[in-house]
């Protein structure tokens, strides 16, 4: 890769992650352009340039973090060395970590999904969303062709799943109160939602998957 192609995508995607930022705190209406030029160190030409519009801007931002997403449920299909069991618990441990460790990014993705004016957003959340979400299917329906996970419903579990971790992550105020964990220091807040996030979910899947 060239020098000045590398310059291009970390500029770009150095606007990506402050726009990411002040989304998350702000919200998407409450960010002006302004506002992101500001903080990334550019001037408004150079967003204008690189995504032509706030909203185009966001759709790159999402399509940046789904595209990691999905590379990593294509690649734990396709690892014929695990068995069900452990892709279930990989695929826990990933929703969660990666959810704890991009709080900004969750919190954008849930506003979007219920405020979004544009349809072209909410259209890009919604095609990420069922895409993964076959990925996930295809995990289960493995475990199930080989005997070793009970016949249930994929979709109402998956929302069980993201439900759960949404719950205690969304509201981090309510999360750490109900959960007894001290919100003042934020690698203990990640590091013990995680815990007991992925043991909750190992366990309560274990019991509604395995076969009696």
């Amino acid at each position: 890769m060239s020098t000045d192609k590398r310059e291009h995508i970390d500029k770009r995607e150095h606007i990506l992650t402050e726009a990411e930022k002040l989304f998350a705190e702000k919200g998407f209406d409450g960010t002006s352009v302004r506002d992101i030029a500001h903080n990334a160190g550019v001037n408004l030409a150079m967003i204008s340039y690189y995504f032509g519009s706030k909203e185009k801007l966001l759709e790159s931002l999402i399509e940046l973090r789904a595209g990691y997403t999905i590379g990593i449920l294509e690649e734990l299909n396709k690892d014929e060395s695990l068995s069900p069991w452990d892709k279930i618990e990989r695929l826990v441990d990933y929703y969660v970590d990666k959810i704890i460790t991009n709080l900004p990014f969750h919190n954008i993705m849930h506003q979007q999904s219920l405020n979004a004016r544009s349809s072209e957003i909410k259209d890009l959340i919604m095609s990420i969303k069922l895409r993964n979400v076959e990925q996930v299917r295809k995990i289960f329906a493995d475990g199930e062709q080989k005997g070793i996970f009970r016949k249930i419903d994929m979709e109402m579990t998956m929302g069980t799943i993201m439900g759960t971790i949404s719950q205690y992550t969304i509201s981090r105020d309510y999360g750490c109160r109900v959960l007894n964990i001290d919100r003042t220091h934020e690698e203990t807040y990640r590091t013990e939602l995680a815990l007991r996030l992925k043991a909750h979910l190992k366990q309560l899947l274990r019991a509604h998957l395995g076969i009696k």
